[in-house]
C-alpha cells in the first residue's frame, strides 16, 4: 500500500514539471532547429568553397585561362542560390502583426532599434498547465521587409553587412599591404596616388553626375526616391576596383612589372580612398545638407572630413606597425614563434578595430599598418613567424576573397533587399565604364607630360580593362538598403560586379593579346627576390646623372645590354625596352624617403644598420645608445639586404663580389664582351 503511495506521488509531481517546462521544452526545439540550420548555412558555403578549390586545381592543371577562380566562385554561388531560392522549405518564420502607438516618434525614416514585446500573464492554454506568467522578448532592427513569407534557410543565408567589415574585409586589406612590392609601388608613385585618388574622386563625380542625370529621366516613382548625394554615393561605391583576376593572369604570364604595380598599386589604394569618400558624403547629407541643396560650406566641410579622416586612419595604422616593430626589436619575443606570430595578428587587427572605435576608417589604417608590418616588424620576426604570417594572410586572403565572391552570387537569389530596375542597371554599367574612362585616359595624358618614358597607350588601354569591380563596391552597397534608393543600388553594383568579374576578367589573356603587351618579361616576385637571374636591359644613372656602368653580354639569340647589379647604389631594374611605364630613375618623393628610412627609421625600429648612434648627431648620442641593440653593433656590415622584404629603399651600397662566373649569372651565356665604362672596386 505505501509503495502505491510514493509511486502515485512520483508520478504526479513527473506530471507536473512535465507540463511546468512545456514552454522551455518548445523553446529548446526551437534553438535545436535554429542551429541545425546554421549548420547547413555554413556547410553550403563550405561546400561551395571546397567545390570551387578542387575546380581551381582542375583548371590549373588543364591550364585554362579564360576563367578565374573568383568568377568560379560567383557562378557556383549564382547556382546554389537559385536552388536555395526556389526548392522551397518547410521552415516557414512564424511572425506577428504589431502597430506602433499613437503619438510615437519613430516613423519610417528612423525605426526604433529594438522592439520589446510584452506578454501579459493568462490562463493557460491547456487544462492542468501553470498559469502563464509576464513575459517580455526583444526583437532587434534588421531592416524592411519585403517578402513575409521568407523562410529559415533564405534567412539565415545571408550574413549581417557589419561582418564584411569587422571579419571579411580586414584580412583581405592587411594582405595587399603586407604583400605589396614597395620597389616598383615606389617607382610609379606618382602614377598610383594620381589613378587612385584624384582619378576615383574625378570619377565617382562623373559618375554622380551622369547618374543623376539619369534617374530625372526614369519614371518618376524611382527618381523621387533619388537625390544628388545618392548618386554621389553610388559614384563612390562603383569606382573603387579589384583586378584580381586581371593580376592573376598578369602573374602567370609575366606580364611588365609597372603594369602590374600601378594597376594593384591603384586597386589597394582607391579601395581605402572610396570608402572615406563614401563616408564623407554621408557627412555632408548629416551636417550640411539640410534641404537637399547646395552649401559651400558643407562642401569644404565634406573635403575637409576626407583629408581629415584619410591622414589620421593613415596615421593610426602606421602608429600600430611601429609599435609592434618595437616591440618585436626590443623583446625576446622571438624565442617563442607562436607567441610572436599571435602578437602580430593581433596588433595589426587592433589597428584597424581602434580606427573604428574613434570614427576614423579601419580600412586605410589596416592598410597602411599591412605596410609598415612589412617594412619594419617583418626583419625583426624569428624566420618561423615570417612564413607563419605571410602564409597566414595569403590563405585568409584567398578564403575571404572567395567567400565574398560566393555570397554575391548566392545573395542574389536569397538576399531580400534587392530592387531590379532594368533601366538604372543599363544607366550603372555605362556611366561606370565612362568614369574609368576618365579616371584613366585625361590623367595618363598630364602624367606624361612630365613622365620619362611616358606610359604607353596600349597600358592606358590595359589600365582601363582592369577595372574590375569586387569585395569593396558590395561590400559598400550591402551596408545599407533601408531605402528603395539604396536596394536599387545594391543590385546594380552585384550585377556590375559579377559582369565584370566573368566576362572582364576571362577576357584578361585575350586583351593582352589584341593590345600587343609583352608578356614573359619575368613577374614582379622574381625580380624582387632574384635580381641576378634573368636580367634584361637594365639601366642605372648616378646621382650627377653624369656617367652610366654597363655591361654588355651576346646571348645565344643576340646582343642584350645589361648592367653589372652589384655595382648600383639603390639600382633601378626597371626594363627599358619598349613599352616601359616606369620612368628610369625612382620617383624622387621614393628617394627622399629611402635616404630618411635607411638613416633613422629602419636603425630605430629594425636592427638594420648604421646604427642610430653613427648617423643622428653627437649630442642625441645617449638616446641613440638606448635605442641600438646590441645585435646592431655586433652584426657585419655585409649583412644580406636580400633578407628584407623591400630592401630596395635601403641606399647602402651592397658589396661587390671579388670574382664574376658570368655562366652562374646567366646559365645561357654563349659568348661574351664586356665593355666597362667606370667600374671601380670589382674584379672581372
Amino acid at each position: 500500500m505505501n509503495r502505491n503511495v510514493v509511486f502515485t506521488f512520483f508520478l504526479f509531481c513527473f506530471v507536473t514539471i512535465c507540463r511546468g517546462s512545456g514552454t522551455d521544452i518548445a523553446l529548446d526545439a526551437k534553438a535545436t532547429l535554429l542551429h541545425r540550420i546554421d549548420s547547413l548555412n555554413l556547410l553550403i558555403y563550405t561546400c561551395l568553397l571546397t567545390l570551387t578549390v578542387l575546380t581551381i586545381w582542375v583548371f590549373k592543371h588543364r591550364r585554362v585561362s579564360w576563367l578565374h577562380e573568383t568568377g568560379l566562385a560567383v557562378i557556383y554561388g549564382l547556382i546554389v542560390g537559385a536552388i536555395i531560392r526556389y526548392a522551397g522549405s518547410t521552415n516557414h518564420i512564424t511572425h506577428i502583426n504589431v502597430n506602433p502607438e499613437p503619438g510615437t516618434t519613430y516613423n519610417l525614416s528612423v525605426p526604433p532599434d529594438m522592439l520589446r514585446f510584452h506578454f501579459p500573464a493568462s490562463l493557460p492554454i491547456t487544462p492542468g498547465d501553470s498559469p502563464i506568467a509576464n513575459k517580455t522578448y526583444a526583437y532587434s532592427f534588421r531592416g524592411e521587409i519585403v517578402n513575409v513569407e521568407q523562410n529559415e534557410i533564405d534567412l539565415k543565408a545571408t550574413f549581417d553587412p557589419e561582418i564584411f567589415f569587422n571579419i571579411i574585409l580586414p584580412p583581405i586589406i592587411f594582405h595587399a599591404g603586407y604583400c605589396l612590392k614597395r620597389k616598383y609601388f615606389f617607382r610609379n608613385l606618382g602614377a598610383i596616388l594620381t589613378f587612385a585618388m584624384v582619378g576615383t574622386a574625378l570619377s565617382a563625380l562623373v559618375i554622380g553626375a551622369l547618374m543623376y542625370g539619369c534617374v530625372q529621366l526614369m519614371p518618376a516613382s524611382l527618381a523621387s526616391s533619388f537625390t544628388f548625394l545618392d548618386t554621389l554615393y553610388f559614384g563612390a561605391l562603383i569606382s573603387p576596383t579589384d583586378p584580381l583576376t586581371v593580376l592573376a593572369i598578369f602573374s602567370q604570364l609575366k606580364v611588365d612589372v609597372n603594369l602590374y604595380a600601378m594597376i594593384f598599386g591603384e586597386s589597394v589604394l582607391n579601395d581605402a580612398v572610396a570608402l572615406v569618400l563614401s563616408g564623407a558624403i554621408q557627412n555632408y547629407e548629416t551636417r550640411y545638407s539640410h534641404d537637399g541643396g547646395f552649401e559651400i560650406s558643407g562642401f569644404l566641410g565634406a573635403i575637409g572630413d576626407f583629408i581629415g579622416i584619410f591622414s589620421l586612419s593613415l596615421l593610426v595604422g602606421a602608429l600600430m606597425g611601429c609599435l609592434t616593430a618595437l616591440m618585436t626589436k626590443f623583446t625576446h619575443v622571438r624565442d617563442w614563434p607562436l607567441l610572436e606570430s599571435a602578437l602580430f595578428v593581433l596588433m595589426s587587427y587592433a589597428a584597424f578595430l581602434i580606427a573604428e572605435v574613434c570614427e576614423l576608417t579601419g580600412v586605410v589604417a589596416v592598410l597602411f599598418c599591412g605596410i609598415c608590418q612589412a617594412h619594419y616588424t617583418y626583419n625583426n620576426l624569428s624566420s618561423d613567424s615570417r612564413n607563419r604570417t605571410k602564409q597566414l594572410f595569403e590563405l585568409l586572403n584567398f578564403l575571404a576573397e572567395n567567400f565574398i565572391f560566393t555570397y554575391i552570387g548566392v545573395s542574389m537569389f536569397t538576399f531580400p533587399k534587392h530592387h531590379f530596375d532594368p533601366w538604372f542597371i543599363i544607366a550603372g554599367f555605362i556611366t561606370s565604364m565612362l568614369g574609368r574612362a576618365v579616371n584613366i585616359y585625361p590623367l595618363s595624358f598630364l602624367l606624361n607630360l612630365g613622365r620619362k618614358p611616358p606610359i604607353p597607350v596600349n597600358f592606358q588601354h590595359m589600365l582601363f580593362f582592369s577595372g574590375l569591380r569586387g569585395a569593396m563596391s558590395f561590400a559598400l552597397a550591402i551596408r545599407n538598403t533601408v531605402s528603395e534608393a539604396r536596394q536599387a543600388m545594391l543590385t546594380t553594383t552585384s550585377m556590375i560586379v559579377i559582369a565584370t568579374v566573368v566576362l572582364q576578367g576571362g577576357a584578361a589573356t585575350h586583351a593582352l593579346d589584341y593590345l600587343r603587351i609583352p608578356t614573359g618579361q619575368g613577374s614582379n616576385e622574381e625580380s624582387e627576390a632574384l635580381p641576378y637571374r634573368d636580367v634584361r636591359s637594365l639601366y642605372h644613372a648616378t646621382d650627377t646623372g653624369e656617367s652610366r656602368s654597363r655591361m654588355i653580354v651576346r646571348w645565344s639569340n643576340g646582343a642584350k645590354e645589361v648592367i653589372m647589379p652589384w655595382q648600383l647604389n639603390g639600382y633601378d631594374d626597371t626594363p627599358r625596352g619598349g613599352g616601359d611605364a616606369g620612368g628610369g630613375q625612382k620617383a624622387r618623393l621614393a628617394r627622399v624617403w629611402g635616404a630618411l628610412d635607411s638613416r633613422l627609421l629602419k636603425p630605430l625600429l629594425t636592427h638594420a644598420r648604421p646604427p642610430l648612434t653613427e648617423t643622428l648627431p653627437a649630442f642625441m648620442r645617449p638616446v641613440a645608445r638606448l635605442l641600438t641593440t646590441t645585435h646592431q653593433y655586433t652584426q657585419g656590415d655585409n649583412t644580406l639586404r636580400r633578407t628584407d622584404s623591400d630592401s630596395d629603399l635601403c641606399i647602402d651600397d651592397p658589396q661587390i663580389p671579388s670574382s664574376i662566373d658570368p655562366q652562374q649569372l646567366w646559365p645561357g651565356l654563349v659568348d661574351t664582351r664586356i665593355s666597362v665604362e667606370g667600374i671601380t672596386g670589382s674584379n672581372i
